[in-house]
């Protein structure tokens, strides 16, 4: 009778998620037909119609509890999911050199990104989602590293928020970097591939510059996705010693200890897939039911923002994703460069 209660108390929420997540499908669809392609993803424009309806309609006691599940609970699940489309046989197929290269601009982003973010004075959190949003891959990055530091909604939304704004510039800005640097079709890709936020985007901006680029970027840009696996795993293992002072060392303490759940079902899926162990069409349907659960997540995580809230926080995010965007763009034009792509 209680679970019973418990769900039904979640209906109202989850209702009101599936309708703004369904509103941002619908947009992304008209943005493909009037354009060619989705300048802002339903992802981002989950959150973005979210955060006006709450921001004009108020907060709803009767939908709390179903927003909360979908933002928390659901997000969790759908990060575990996204490790069926990974594979770690990636990593063998682009040459040591580069990919050392993607790992080094992607660990040298994240630090330098959260120095600025806490040099700018955000908190470490938001700095942390900044900084990895940045490095890895955006919106996506973002959210799976969201519920592992626990991280507010206004700060997710918010990171979210300007993550996409600069990502849809990046596609227009790129290519035209890349003429203008003197870059082969494949040294171009290989930028776009360390330096934009989403595969989709990464295609976009590699388009331009021919079939090669945009074979090349795609494969930089897959690696560079690989890396959310580890970041995620060293977040969760540091959030665990900073709030439970756990020693790693102590006998008997299970990855479990360490690793919430859904990082290790993450990580689980990620070894099934890689090994071959899963099915093409249970891979395929399993990123489906990530992304559509994640878009749900993002709108849920939206209805809990009030966009008046966000107004002083504003002017220093921009700053910080702008500042790490560009150490970003400088380091991937030194590791192409380095790598000697051509």
């Amino acid at each position: 009778m209680l679970i019973s209660r418990q769900a039904k108390s979640l209906v109202p929420g989850l209702l009101l998620s599936g309708l703004v997540a369904a509103g941002a499908l619908m947009l992304e669809r008209i943005e493909v037909r009037l354009s060619g392609r989705a300048w802002l993803e339903a992802l981002v424009l989950a959150i973005l119609i979210g955060a006006v309806v709450r921001t004009c309609c108020g907060a709803s006691r009767r939908a709390a509890p179903g927003i909360h599940f979908a933002a928390k609970t659901l997000l969790e699940l759908a990060v575990a999911l996204m490790g069926a489309a990974v594979s770690f046989k990636t990593l063998s197929s682009v040459g040591a050199p580069l990919v050392l290269a993607i790992v080094a601009t992607v660990v040298l982003a994240i630090a330098t990104s959260f120095l600025i973010g806490r040099a700018m004075g955000l908190p470490v959190k938001m700095a942390t989602l900044v900084a990895c949003g940045n490095a890895i891959c955006g919106n996506s990055a973002i959210a799976a590293v969201a519920p592992v530091i626990a991280a507010e909604d206004e700060d997710v939304a918010t990171a979210i928020a300007f993550t996409a704004v600069l990502g849809v510039a990046v596609v227009i800005a790129l290519p035209i970097l890349a003429h203008a640097l003197g870059f082969a079709p494949a040294a171009g890709g290989a930028l776009a591939g360390l330096t934009v936020y989403a595969v989709p985007q990464v295609l976009a901006a590699a388009a331009p510059l021919g079939r090669v680029a945009v074979q090349l970027g795609t494969l930089v840009k897959l690696v560079r996705v690989l890396m959310l696996g580890p970041v995620v795993t060293v977040l969760s293992i540091v959030m665990a010693r900073e709030n439970q002072r756990t020693d790693l060392a102590r006998p008997g303490l299970s990855p479990a200890h360490l690793l919430p759940p859904f990082i290790l079902g993450f990580l689980a899926l990620a070894g099934l897939n890689s090994a071959g162990l899963l099915p093409s069409g249970l891979t395929a349907r399993a990123h489906e039911v990530s992304l559509g659960l994640t878009i749900l997540a993002m709108a849920a995580l939206g209805l809990g923002v009030d966009l008046r809230d966000l107004r002083a926080a504003g002017p220093r995010v921009v700053f910080v994703v702008t500042a790490s965007l560009a150490v970003l763009t400088l380091m991937a034009v030194a590791m192409v460069k380095i790598v000697n792509i051509v």
